[in-house]
């Protein structure tokens, strides 16, 4: 073998890099310690970027395509090396292929409660998890934050460091967005895509990444909140109070009746409303309103206006059409206000109006 061989054997002459793996984020292209040789052939195929880095300094870049390294296409590693152009002899440089194709299905959730403040229910701890999808945007950033100076850096690597970056940067968003409680038990996808454009800004200037998807696949809150949100949107389905009214005291039928105080003042809550919603149709308040004309609504409102300052609990009981134990059920229980009296009590109509608004 001649010299010129030799040397001929020592400089590359093309550098390429054919990723198989589907994992690989970046890698250092295996230079064997050797030189460049001036006009090499650099061959970056498509969802690739090769990055140039000279010690420790980042060069030129170049995207998909064949390039001819000479002087003329590398001018930061000239300026570096402060070669002049036209400069002929082979060079020494570090060339890192970064993957810039789609990431897709990578998981993320979080390992301690996010602490929400919400207007409702106050400050709500809330667990998370979903999946994300993102690609490499800046090579440098990426390989200054994230990579480093790694010779093979592969997903599965990056997959804890990232879901605990994209757990940080979520929580953030989650604080700063102000999005009730109720819409992030509820909205999953519209709320991913509503936290995309303050996770990105974030992703993108730390670490050279672009989240193109973003899908919050659960958001769990504590019990008691479920059960406010179960309630909340209970309501929000009845709609109707009367044919509410009418349908629980249909399921009351049909399960016998509740037991204790709290199930009888749920029943005299109930025989309220409907009178309140009887007496309000027909054109009157609950008591002592005056009534509209008819033989109904005239009987309904002597009846209310007959009612004295002080009650019993059987006139109680008599005018809300609901049994005196129930009425006396109540007032032990300290749903409905009154005054004992003896061995009996006695209750104000106030006391009545103010227990039927509540």
């Amino acid at each position: 073998m001649g010299f010129l061989d030799f040397i001929k054997g020592e400089l590359l002459e093309i550098i390429e890099w054919t990723d198989d793996s589907r994992d690989t984020l970046a890698m250092r292209f295996p230079d064997e310690d050797k030189a460049i040789k001036n006009g090499a052939q650099l061959i970056v195929r498509e969802s690739q970027v090769a990055q140039f880095v000279y010690l420790g300094e980042f060069g030129d870049t170049f995207e998909p395509g064949k390039h001819r390294l000479t002087t003329d296409n590398i001018p930061i590693l000239t300026r570096l090396k402060s070669w002049k152009y036209g400069f002929e002899s082979p060079f020494k440089v570090d060339v890192y292929y970064l993957n810039t194709r789609l990431f897709t299905g990578n998981k993320w959730g979080t390992s301690n409660p996010i602490m929400m403040r919400d207007d409702d229910f106050g400050i709500v701890r809330a667990r998370a998890f979903g999946t994300y999808d993102f690609r490499i945007t800046d090579p440098k950033m990426f390989l200054k934050e994230v990579a480093g100076s790694d010779h093979n850096f592969r997903l599965e690597e990056f997959s804890e460091t990232m879901r605990s970056r994209i757990v940080s940067v979520f929580s953030d968003a989650l604080a700063t967005s102000n999005i009730p409680v109720l819409d992030a038990a509820s909205k999953f996808m519209e709320l991913g895509d509503a936290l995309l454009p303050l996770i990105n800004p974030v992703m993108q200037s730390k670490y050279g990444l672009e989240v193109s998807a973003f899908v919050l696949e659960n958001l769990s809150v504590p019990q008691e909140v479920e059960e406010a949100i179960d309630k909340r949107s209970s309501m929000t389905a009845v709609g109707d109070l009367n044919d509410y009214v009418k349908y629980q005291l249909g399921q009351g039928m049909e399960t016998g009746g509740g037991g204790g105080a709290g199930g009888m003042a749920t029943e005299m809550a109930v025989g309220l409303a409907i009178a309140q919603q009887m007496m309000q149709q027909q054109g009157g308040g609950l008591l002592g309103q005056p009534a509209a004309s008819g033989a109904a609504a005239a009987t309904a409102g002597a009846a209310a206006t007959a009612l004295p300052e002080l009650l019993t609990p059987a006139q109680v009981a008599q005018a809300l059409g609901v049994s005196e134990a129930d009425v006396v059920a109540t007032i032990e229980s300290g749903e409905l206000s009154a005054k004992k009296i003896g061995t009996t009590y006695r209750v104000k109509r106030s006391a009545l109006d103010a227990f039927l608004a509540d």
